[in-house]
Order: structure tokens, then sequence, then C-alpha cells
């Protein structure tokens, strides 16, 4: 079981905040294609500083803990946690929004008004 600890606690998150989905209507999953613009160019960036740190030396993983499936130096859990940790964020970021409708934050912008100096339209 040891060996299946990262992916262990991957799932945990995702298990953890899948009731933000079900039940404060979060969206995320519906609106998958959403989720992908806003994680995928982050995830790629980090990836490949990954990639290079790993390979430099500067880092490592412990393989005790780890399923040993290994795509250059980094493992499979490491290129999935790019990917559960943004999601899980954005699940929670969505259910408070859903909670407190009058939060302005993430709100769609409508861009035809100009922008002032102190962010209001």
């Amino acid at each position: 079981m040891r060996d299946l600890t990262y992916l262990v606690v991957l799932l945990a998150c995702v298990l953890g905040t899948l009731p933000l989905e079900l039940l404060l209507h979060a969206r995320v999953y519906r609106r998958w294609h959403r989720a992908v613009l806003a994680i995928v160019p982050v995830a790629v960036v980090f990836i490949l500083w990954d990639y290079f740190a790993a390979r430099a030396g500067w880092w490592r993983f412990d393989r005790n803990y780890l399923t040993g499936v290994f795509a250059g130096p980094l493992p499979l859990e490491e290129l999935l946690f790019f990917l559960v940790i943004p999601v899980c964020g954005l699940l929670t970021f969505e259910a408070v929004r859903h909670l407190r409708p009058q939060w302005a934050a993430g709100s769609v912008i409508d861009e035809s008004e100009p922008l002032l100096v102190d962010g209001h339209r």
C-alpha cells in the first residue's frame, strides 16, 4: 500500500471536493472545457519546470511512495498532481461563488465597457 501513497492523497483530494460539484453546483466538471483552458497552460509550465529540476537533481521523488510509473524523471503521480490540485481549487472557488452570488470575484466582465483605474466600471 505504501507505493500508492501519492495516488491515495490525490484521490482523497478529489473525493474531498467532489461534493462541491454534486451538492453545491460548482459546475467545474460540467464546464470541463473552461477548466482545461485554465489548467493546462499553467500545468505545462510547471511540468516542464519539474522535469528540468528533477533532471538537474535539484529534487527527487521517493519511490517508496510511488507506483513506479515514470515519464522521464517524473512519476505519474506528479503529473496528475498538476491536474488534480487545480481542479480541486476550481471546485472550491466555484462553490464559494455559488454560495455567495454577490461576490464579484471571477465574474464575467462586459468587455464593451471601459475598465477604470480602480478596477470598477
